[in-house]
């Protein structure tokens, strides 16, 4: 993948948090498998990379996998594996939607965008600026969406610019 292009960090206090408010001592939310608690702190970073990515094409890229991360999460967290024959690979976004209902209609939005995602990680402009940043806003609202699922505490999501 290219060289991610980044603008200034986020100042402090900024929206981007590492961490969840119903943190258990050794970094843990209650209940939340030590895989899904990791994927999460996974997207959580991905989008403040994303935030701070200047090109279209990179911050989609970003944003995008971001999402593919929480969504893992809630595999982690929420999925069994299949007993007996294995069967053929399927979409994370496939799967979220059987084992999270409620992420149903995310699912179906961020799966509609993977084609887009991996031309921009091939490097293709497919992407405006403007679609880079609703990508990231809607990142950030998926995640929301996915560590209220998960029983964490809610948190603001990133503010629209005016």
């Amino acid at each position: 993948m290219a060289t991610i292009t980044k603008a200034p960090a986020p100042a402090p206090g900024s929206t981007r948090g590492g961490g969840f408010g119903s943190l258990l001592p050794g970094g843990l939310a209650p209940g939340v498998p030590a895989a899904a608690d990791a994927l999460l702190v996974a997207a959580r970073q991905g989008l403040g990379e994303a935030e701070g990515a200047l090109v279209p094409r990179e911050r989609y890229a970003l944003a995008h996998r971001s999402a593919l991360r929480a969504a893992a999460a809630v595999l982690a967290a929420r999925a069994r594996p299949a007993s007996g024959r294995r069967s053929r690979p399927t979409s994370a976004w496939r799967l979220l939607v059987g084992v999270a209902p409620e992420l149903g209609e995310w699912a179906e939005f961020f799966a509609a965008g993977a084609a887009k995602r991996a031309a921009a990680e091939a490097g293709r402009p497919v992407v405006s600026q403007r679609e880079a940043d609703d990508l990231l806003r809607d990142a950030d609202r998926f995640l929301a969406a996915v560590e209220a699922a998960l029983g964490l505490t809610a948190r603001l999501p990133l503010p629209v610019a005016g």
